[in-house]
């Protein structure tokens, strides 16, 4: 007899464990929760990485086009006449970015060279693949001279999962390089 209730007893249980799975299984209380769950850190992933991309876009476009305008005013004989130094070129491309860098971190190149081709294609690395500006001077140049300006930036990267090919750098940021070359006017 105790036999039968204990086998009673087990069919119970697993009667009630069966129903008890089917009601969690036909249960769609909570699915949009867990599904959330699932989805959101993806999906927030990808929103941050599509706001900092078009972020760094914009700066890399705002920073070109200040170089291009710094670049024009060597081109046409201002910054000669004013005997202007490589840190107030720096200040004003600066100005023209609205903000987006720190000024002092810009680092600036214009060189002279006898013909366009000679100019460099590479960008300034150690072998440690860190930013190299042992190399970068500051010649205007005179009337008639080819000129290439070049400035680099150091850009933050902040989530690093698009970025890792594309940064660069050793130390994780992006470098922006800014270059205009042009022949200068014969202003004197």
């Amino acid at each position: 007899m105790q036999n039968q209730h204990q086998v009673q007893s087990n069919t119970k249980r697993r009667v009630f464990g069966i129903q008890t799975i089917r009601r969690f299984k036909d249960s769609e209380d909570g699915v949009a929760a867990i599904e959330f769950g699932m989805l959101a850190l993806p999906f927030l992933m990808l929103i941050f990485a599509i706001l900092e991309t078009a972020i760094g876009f914009f700066a890399a476009q705002v920073f070109e086009s200040g170089v291009d305008t710094v670049g024009r005013e060597i081109r046409t004989g201002q910054v000669q006449s004013d005997t202007t130094t490589a840190t107030q070129v720096r200040n004003k491309i600066c100005e023209k970015t609205w903000g987006l860098f720190e000024c002092g971190s810009i680092q600036l190149d214009v060189k002279t060279y006898v013909n366009f081709p000679d100019a460099p294609l590479t960008t300034p690395r150690d072998a440690d693949g860190n930013f190299d500006s042992s190399g970068l001077s500051f010649d205007t140049g005179s009337a008639g001279s080819t000129v290439i300006v070049r400035a680099f930036y150091e850009w933050p990267v902040f989530l690093d999962i698009l970025w890792q090919n594309v940064t660069g750098l050793s130390n994780g940021k992006r470098l922006l390089v800014a270059t205009t070359a042009f022949q200068n006017e014969p202003f004197d």
